[in-house]
């Protein structure tokens, strides 16, 4: 091998398929976030697209059941802070049979939009020269985004009460941190490349939304410009004849 030669060299893998089962996978992808961790649970028969796309259309409509639940209360307890039982009876089980019927539908974009957003980073991942497959970070990726999804959804009735959504949004942004950290190593160690093209993988396409977003925001304001000065001007006219 060249004394040039800067490919990144990859922790080798253990020998042995790692966890099986939902629970030991996500414990062991939180607990020990590490290039050899997503090796090993990739390499396992179970790591399939269908096993993530299960675990993503379960969480994703279990999620909007709890957050309609949740709202649904809030909104039951009046802007006063006294409960209406009876109401918050009526709307709670109104809420669960709107959820029932529209939760799976949620669950069906969650799986569609998020083996969307795998597929781009992947893309982008052997556009920096990555060597993994899309069905390898499928699997690795639904193991970090599931767990951290559970834990929001347990912290989604604490965020309605005063002082205490501070704390929640604080541990909230912490997690979305490490998830992002997991996320990008997870790219590394199924493309195996460094932690450069890593990173990029999976920023970049979010930076392009950003740029997009932008780009029409500032568009659309140059667009309707006039239309909001001659609205003012107008405004102010009346103002100035005005009794």
């Amino acid at each position: 091998m060249s004394q040039f030669d800067n490919t990144p060299i990859m922790p080798p893998s253990s020998g042995t398929p790692g966890p099986a089962g939902w629970f030991p996978v996500w414990f062991k992808v939180v607990t020990q976030p590490k290039e050899q961790t997503f090796i090993d649970i990739t390499e396992h028969p179970d790591a399939l697209p269908k096993t993530a796309y299960i675990w993503i259309f379960l969480v994703g409509t279990l999620s909007m059941i709890v957050n309609g639940l949740v709202q649904t209360a809030i909104s039951a307890a009046g802007v006063n802070g006294q409960a209406d039982f009876a109401g918050m009876g009526l709307g709670i089980g109104s809420s669960l049979i709107a959820m029932i019927c529209f939760s799976p539908l949620a669950g069906g974009l969650s799986v569609l939009f998020f083996a969307l957003g795998v597929a781009i980073v992947q893309w982008i991942a052997k556009l920096f020269g990555g060597t993994g497959t899309y069905d390898k970070l499928v699997y690795a990726v639904a193991a970090i985004s599931v767990p951290f999804t559970l834990v929001s959804m347990l912290l989604v009735p604490l965020n309605a009460v005063p002082y205490l959504n501070i704390c929640t949004g604080l541990l909230s942004f912490g997690l979305g941190f490490y998830s992002l950290f997991l996320q990008i190593t997870a790219v590394k160690a199924v493309n195996r490349f460094g932690w450069g093209q890593a990173a990029g993988s999976v920023l970049l396409p979010g930076l392009v939304v950003l740029v997009v977003c932008g780009c029409i925001v500032g568009v659309g304001l140059m667009l309707l410009g006039p239309m909001i000065g001659n609205v003012f001007s107008e405004i102010n006219q009346s103002l100035q004849f005005a009794p």
